[in-house]
């Protein structure tokens, strides 16, 4: 059997060269890769209608609630029923703290009103008191000034035996008076001040000053001191201080500025000597 006869196709001169040229897709690629693109698209196509149809559907499951129990019922109304009650509790407890508050402010204040009034009424009371004592002081100052004057009359040289009395009288009758130094009456005085005044009601005149006073009259022991006497405090005419002895141990001074004119007990601040010029 022969074998077939090959055609011989003559090959250009160039045919050995190989060409720049992209090689062309043969028709049948092309197609096969359209139909793959296109059935990409359908497929996803497909796959969106079936995914609204899908979300498009009723959604048929139900979500059931808890049942509301009688005993839930129960508590939930007991809950309340405490809520309320502590409201009701602690509104209470605020109007009776109120009320509390109110009733303090109102007795402190009562208080300080009856304070008030208090020490109106002692202050009155003392200016009463003062006033009184004041004209009792005028009356006997008048009532000693006339005696005086009746006694010095009839004998200004030789006082009578009732000038003793009459100076005691005088004396007490400066009790309360302030103590100033240097003033000479008629309602604050110093020692000396206070002596001569005393002696001036019935004609004795006495030096101004203590240490001239612890000179006049006559020396008199302390054991003898009589009523009417002049004590003195310091050195004889060098004294700091005088009074007037007015028997049963006292004696009666212008003490000092915090005491005034007073009632002192002799054996509590014992004189140095005693002079006597009545």
């Amino acid at each position: 059997m022969k074998e077939p006869l090959v055609p011989v196709i003559p090959m250009s001169h160039t045919a050995h060269i190989r060409s720049h040229r992209k090689p062309r897709r043969s028709a049948t690629s092309s197609i096969a890769l359209r139909a793959g693109v296109a059935g990409g698209v359908l497929s996803m196509a497909a796959a969106g209608a079936s995914a609204s149809a899908s979300a498009a559907e009723p959604v048929t499951q139900t979500i059931e609630l808890p049942t509301l129990t009688a005993d839930m019922s129960a508590q939930v109304a007991q809950s309340a029923a405490a809520t309320q009650q502590a409201a009701a509790n602690y509104e209470l407890r605020a109007e009776r703290d109120a009320a509390a508050a109110k009733a303090a402010a109102e007795a402190k204040k009562d208080l300080a009103a009856a304070k008030k009034a208090e020490a109106k009424k002692k202050a009155a009371e003392a200016a009463r008191k003062a006033a009184a004592e004041r004209a009792t002081r005028s009356t006997e100052r008048a009532t000693l000034s006339a005696s005086t004057s009746a006694s010095t009359s009839t004998s200004v040289s030789a006082p009578a035996s009732g000038s003793v009395a009459t100076v005691i009288a005088f004396l007490k009758a400066q009790v309360g008076d302030a103590y100033v130094m240097g003033a000479t009456g008629p309602n604050a005085w110093d020692c000396s001040s206070l002596v001569q005044a005393a002696y001036k009601q019935v004609g004795v005149d006495l030096p101004r000053v203590s240490q001239d006073q612890s000179m006049a009259g006559t020396d008199v022991p302390l054991s003898s001191v009589q009523v009417g006497d002049i004590l003195y405090w310091g050195g004889k005419g060098s004294a700091y201080h005088v009074g007037v002895y007015i028997g049963n141990g006292q004696y009666l001074d212008a003490a000092n500025p915090s005491k005034g004119v007073v009632i002192q007990d002799l054996s509590g601040y014992p004189a140095s000597g005693a002079v006597r010029v009545l």
